[in-house]
């Protein structure tokens, strides 16, 4: 999900009292019941003497009982379904979930692959490790699924709620009681921006925008695990003349991820990005178009439920002097654009956060008190959508939505536009800087 510099900040959240969702809240929603036993076909064949009693003289002989087959349990799944619907703690029992790409600190860090200290620090972060490779094979399967299965034809609410229907299902959390979607599943609303739309749209209720064979559409998927957000974005275009687009942008994110670490000062990563970026160029109707690093979109690090944290990741150079540290969760993205290589907001809302330095205010209308109420305890500070609500059973709280944003209390983020007529692309990943290895922890075979 996108950030604008300078961003407000979000703080860590602390949710207390939520089961962990690889714990035994996941196992429970999968409705498996534990110790129930077939003890069919055990019945004696014996007497109360244990003997065989002898058949009377031209007596017919008895038929002895047979042995009933116990009945045979059902073997696990081993794979995905299509449409997703497989638990992932069942396809990876004991918290066994994939790893991310591990690769190695160079120069002055490299000492910390072999470091026993950074070793030991490493093992203690066994459960943030295994929420975020739980959230970020989540976060795969379903992607996956969806670039086989978008196509033309398709409105964005359909492919939106695909996406969102099978994180839920995956990680067990269907959000609809209150507090379940604080345990797992959707990170922010599913992006789904066209062409000139770079980042921050979601369908609304009623929304019948229809995918074209002619679009180019970032699609922007959070998926979360007790807070640990993963961040991850893909372009799609059916036309083969926007090729050249989707490969500047995926270089140039490529490029963030293999040149950020610990220690790197974030303006001089935003200067590889932007070089990579802006070596490209595209021809679309006969017109070639130079690839510009949108400047005033960045990526970001990632806070327990919060998408955005305090340090912004500049897709062009800049004199940030502010470095990578040990520990670090960053959103690498980069966006191109054969327009202004600039954004601005316009457009209905869709995605919407509960600020953690939200001010206290005396609200007085009685519908922005209640929504909060919902809010608070459905979402946090993890940003939602109006559909969100919607499927909470929420009706006519716009103006208490609005009378919220107004007080400062929940930010409104507006879709991002360039120029009407350019074509904007986007690739993210998430990245852990481990004390021993830096982790892509959404990188797959898709890219």
């Amino acid at each position: 999900m996108a950030a604008k510099p300078p961003s407000d900040e979000l703080q860590k959240l602390s949710v207390s009292g939520a089961n962990g969702a690889n714990g035994k809240t996941a196992a429970a929603a999968n409705g498996a019941k534990d110790g129930e036993l077939d003890n069919s076909g055990e019945d004696s064949e014996d007497d109360a003497d244990g003997q065989t009693a002898e058949p009377a003289p031209g007596a017919a002989k008895k038929k002895k009982n047979k042995k009933k087959k116990p009945k045979k349990k059902k073997k696990a799944p081993t794979a995905q379904t299509d449409p997703p619907s497989v638990l992932m703690s069942q396809l990876f029992p004991n918290n066994t979930y994939p790893k991310g790409e591990e690769v190695e600190y160079k120069d002055e860090n490299r000492y910390r692959t072999t470091s026993e200290e950074k070793r030991h620090l490493d093992n203690l972060n066994s459960d943030f490790l295994t929420d975020y490779r739980h959230a970020a094979e989540t976060h795969r399967q379903v992607r996956q699924w969806a670039q086989k299965n978008i196509k033309p034809g398709q409105t964005l609410t359909e492919i939106a709620e695909g996406i969102e229907d099978s994180v839920r299902r995956l990680v067990g959390h269907d959000g609809l009681a209150e507090g379940d979607a604080l345990i797992a599943g959707m990170g922010f609303p599913t992006g789904l921006n066209l062409d000139h739309i770079a980042a921050h749209f979601s369908p609304n209720a009623g929304n019948k925008t229809v995918l074209q064979q002619s679009n180019v559409m970032k699609v922007d998927i959070g998926v979360h695990v007790n807070g640990r957000i993963v961040d991850s974005a893909f372009t799609m275009a059916f036309d083969p003349m926007y090729d050249n687009l989707l490969a500047a942008v995926k270089d140039a994110t490529n490029t963030g991820v293999r040149e950020a670490g610990i220690d790197v000062r974030l303006g001089e990563l935003g200067g590889y990005i932007q070089e990579t970026m802006e070596s490209y160029e595209c021809e679309i109707n006969g017109t070639t178009y130079p690839i510009k690093s949108i400047r005033n979109l960045t990526g970001h690090t990632i806070l327990p439920y919060s998408i955005h944290g305090t340090k912004s990741v500049p897709i062009v150079k800049s004199a940030d002097q502010t470095k990578m540290e040990e520990g670090d969760v960053f959103a690498i993205e980069t966006f191109g654009s054969t327009g202004n290589g600039y954004v601005h907001d316009q457009g209905e809302v869709s995605h919407y956060a509960l600020r953690s330095d939200a001010p206290k205010v005396d609200l007085r209308l009685s519908s922005a008190k209640s929504l909060l109420n919902v809010i608070k305890k459905n979402f946090g500070t993890i940003p939602f959508a109006r559909r969100y609500l919607d499927r909470l059973g929420q009706e006519k709280y716009l103006l208490g939505l609005n009378n919220l944003c107004q007080s400062g209390i929940v930010e409104d983020y507006p879709p991002l536009l360039d120029k009407k007529g350019s074509y904007t692309a986007q690739f993210e990943h998430t990245i852990l800087l481990r004390p021993t290895v830096k982790e892509v922890i959404s990188r797959g075979e898709d890219y």
